[in-house]
């Protein structure tokens, strides 16, 4: 049985802990197991056995306490085994790491099996705890294992069999939409993607845009154009970046116009790569309408993984396209406004823009602070 950090001030006393055993509390299941003198068991304070005499019970840390004072586990609740309230993540976690040991996808069946669950009922709870299908969480993994191998093997041929695919026009088939470039690009360092930029000026400081061949793949801003540029050169390090065009000029200007108008809306393709999970996030964020915010917690939800609220904050700080992609709707579960990655200020003039806000009095929108 695992202890949480918390054990020991959930249930400081043994009062406590008596009284969570009387009510068979399953807040206390995990925090303390007891033992019984008479039988010579210990178990977790959810069992369903008939309850001891008080004078009889005697409260332990851990099953490992338990065990040392010679006492058995219970044949019933077994102890040692997870609760019923965490068996499913842990049937989850053991999962994840299954997929992530084998060399290719494991079927549905095989998933299910070792779970001991059907495969619906399994499907579900992974779905809920990652927000991702099994299918799609082992389809991350190849393609983060084949990104590696690609790189290191000394063919593709030897990629490909190393990374699980199961053969090589499924993976040639693959690889633009997993890798986000082709094999041949990969393996010389990503050398030959092209990418055009311009830095150009708007209400809220500075703004980058970049595109490659599919679409507009990143939106900055900030108070510094040079740093806008280095971090370009960061997210794209052996991409051929290229100083923009009249042509491209355009669409510097469109997004400009979305900054100052976001109700006018941005027709521009769109070229974002990130994890399955993130992309799900950002794809969930673009169903937010104009004037409206959303919380973390709502969109943790929405995206069917209502435990992630970190992991999608992650994806929304993540997020290569400002505004674009709205991360700046999403909120705190009080309607406060939390972290921006370019800026509180921005976003809450963005969000007074929209609607979501109430006006500033005397006066249009402000420049954020420098």
């Amino acid at each position: 049985m695992r202890r949480n950090e918390s054990d020991s001030t959930a249930f400081p006393t043994d009062e406590a802990r008596w009284a969570a055993l009387e009510r068979r509390d399953p807040a206390a299941d995990g925090r303390f197991v007891y033992s019984v003198r008479t039988t010579g068991v210990y178990c977790r304070p959810t069992c369903g056995a008939r309850r001891p005499r008080r004078e009889n019970v005697r409260f332990h840390e851990a099953c490992s306490d338990a065990e040392r004072a010679g006492f058995r586990p219970c044949r019933r609740c077994r102890p040692r085994d997870a609760s019923p309230e965490t068996r499913p993540a842990a049937a989850v976690a053991e999962a994840c790491r299954f997929i992530e040991e084998s060399p290719g996808i494991p079927s549905m069946k095989a998933l299910a099996e070792r779970a001991r669950m059907s495969g619906s009922h399994f499907t579900r709870i992974f779905e809920k705890a990652t927000g991702l299908t099994p299918r799609a969480y082992a389809a991350g993994i190849r393609a983060r294992r084949a990104r590696e191998e690609v790189k290191r093997a000394p063919t593709v041929t030897a990629a490909i069999h190393r990374a699980g695919y199961g053969s090589s026009g499924r993976f040639y088939e693959a690889a633009p939409r997993e890798l986000g470039m082709t094999p041949t690009q990969l393996r010389a360092g990503g050398s030959g993607v092209r990418i055009r930029f311009a830095v150009g000026e708007c209400s809220l400081g500075s703004v980058l845009v970049a595109a490659s061949a599919k679409g507009i793949c990143a939106v900055f801003l900030g108070d510094d154009p040079g740093e806008l540029v280095r971090e370009l050169e960061d997210r794209f390090p052996t991409a051929d970046l290229i100083g923009a065009d009249a042509g491209f000029e355009d669409w510097v200007s469109r997004v400009v116009a979305l900054v100052e108008s976001p109700a006018a809306g941005l027709d521009l393709p769109l070229d974002i790569r990130g994890t399955a999970f993130q992309e799900k996030v950002w794809r969930t964020l673009l169903e937010i309408p104009i004037g409206s915010t959303a919380s973390y917690t709502e969109i943790a939800r929405r995206v069917g993984a209502p435990r992630s609220v970190r992991a999608v904050a992650g994806a929304c700080a993540a997020n290569p396209v400002a505004i674009a992609i709205p991360c700046h709707r999403v909120v705190k579960q009080d309607g406060s406004l939390s972290g921006y990655r370019w800026g509180v200020d921005r976003k809450r003039a963005l969000l007074r823009r929209e609607g979501a806000l109430p006006p500033l009095t005397g006066g249009g929108a402000r420049k954020p602070r420098r």
